[in-house]
């Protein structure tokens, strides 16, 4: 194969692939939403060659000790699996995405609708399209130009796996590894700037209620407000984060996989819910908080110490020493991971974007998690992210690089080709 005839076509096949970008950003696949972005993506990997199925989400998954807390039923939800070639090869690979996407509710502050794909200067816009359909475009799109240029070159198995809930629990994943779905290697087609992604932090989600005294507004000077009672408990939550971050500066068990980075461990209170009248003091306050965590706490201790910083912090509170704050542990009970970076399929992907870059990628960790950490750590199989360059994910103005696209697909065009030649 020469790479001058790959590099031609995979740009000649790339509106094809941006093509399928725009019709998977258009397919709002928020979780419980996800049906309309799986069957688009099922129908261009069957024009692939792959034959697609749905696996469904078994209704006991959350009994699993590695699956997050589902909030909703998995009845009728599934991941979207492929298959090509001999699963019973010699020679395997898994490529995996998540086809859901965080929410777009805000969307005043967008430069155009968040789910109307939009391009402007060399970026497509969109909720999901950095995070991470742009991925699924690029891997698609090294297929399709392998295939062109070398019919012959997949010797082996290729399977593919998108999956719900990356974004919430990472229950899509798990199923589908637990179903079977695994093989030598794994490549997630995350957003990773063109590095290697191989490490990601713990992370819980905690759910968390304040009680108040509800009443007319009128009277508002004899209740207690739930919403104003939460201060206390933010700044509990925001002096856990501060602590877990000066222990990891000094060394104190840090974590080697996170040295290069500063502030690893986030605590976002993502959400505050109350009331249901301008004129009514609330009865109940809900925070929805994400903990990023050392990887010697399991889910249940960090939510543990969680309840003992807001403990500390209130108890000096005579309404919060009366109705304590309720816990529980809501979406992600995910673990800390780290890729072993002195692997065949991390020095294959570093070899394949050096051909097409002229140096060879950073290896990259983050104060995040990906659906790497259940094939690093309840399976051994070596997995690392690798995809192209976005801003803004979760963000306003969530926009992918499209030129970021075109290059990732001829990195992994390359890296596939040299990992089916061990076969041959």
């Amino acid at each position: 194969m020469r790479a001058d005839e790959l590099d031609r076509a995979v740009s000649e096949l790339a509106p094809r692939a941006i093509d399928l970008l725009k019709r998977l950003v258009a397919e709002p696949s928020t979780v419980g939403q996800e049906q309309g972005a799986e069957e688009v993506l099922a129908r261009a990997l069957e024009s692939a060659g792959f034959a697609v199925s749905a696996l469904p989400i078994p209704a006991d998954i959350a009994t699993d000790p590695a699956a997050g807390v589902p909030a909703s039923s998995y009845e009728g939800r599934y991941d979207v699996v492929a298959q090509r070639g001999n699963p019973d090869a010699s020679r395997t690979l898994l490529l995996n995405g998540h086809i859901d996407v965080v929410p777009a509710d805000d969307a005043q502050g967008w430069s155009s609708p968040p789910f109307v794909p939009t391009e402007r200067d060399g970026w497509l816009y969109g909720r999901g399209a950095g995070d991470m359909k742009g991925g699924f475009a690029a891997g698609l799109l090294a297929i399709w130009a392998l295939d062109r240029t070398d019919p012959g070159w997949m010797t082996g198995g290729l399977s593919f796996v998108a999956a719900i809930e990356e974004e919430y629990t990472g229950n899509g994943t798990l199923a589908a590894a637990r179903a079977g779905w695994t093989a030598d290697a794994v490549v997630l087609l995350e957003p990773t700037e063109l590095d290697i992604l191989l490490a990601g932090i713990g992370i819980v989600w905690i759910g968390i209620e304040v009680d108040g005294h509800a009443a007319h507004a009128e009277a508002a000077g004899e209740a207690v407000n739930p919403i104003l009672a939460t201060e206390p408990i933010i700044e509990a939550l925001q002096a856990l984060e501060l602590s877990m971050n000066e222990a990891h500066a000094a060394g104190d068990g840090a974590d080697p996989a996170f040295a290069a980075i500063a502030h690893p461990y986030n605590v976002s209170i993502g959400t505050l819910h109350s009331g249901d009248w301008n004129s009514s003091v609330p009865s109940v306050a809900r925070l929805g908080v994400r903990v990023g965590h050392p990887r010697e706490w399991s889910s249940e201790e960090t939510l543990a110490r969680v309840r003992a910083a807001i403990d500390a912090e209130t108890a000096d509170d005579p309404w919060l020493r009366a109705h304590p704050p309720r816990l529980a542990l809501t979406g992600f009970r995910a673990e800390r991971y780290a890729q072993d970076p002195d692997v065949e399929l991390v020095r294959a992907l570093a070899a394949a974007h050096a051909d097409v870059h002229g140096s060879e990628p950073a290896r990259v960790s983050l104060g995040s998690t990906t659906d790497a950490r259940f094939y690093v750590n309840q399976f051994g199989i070596p997995a690392a992210a690798y995809g192209p360059r976005t801003r803004n994910i979760h963000g306003t103005d969530e926009a992918v690089e499209i030129a970021s696209i075109i290059d990732c697909a001829r990195a992994i065009a390359r890296f596939l080709h040299a990992w089916y030649r061990e076969e041959r």
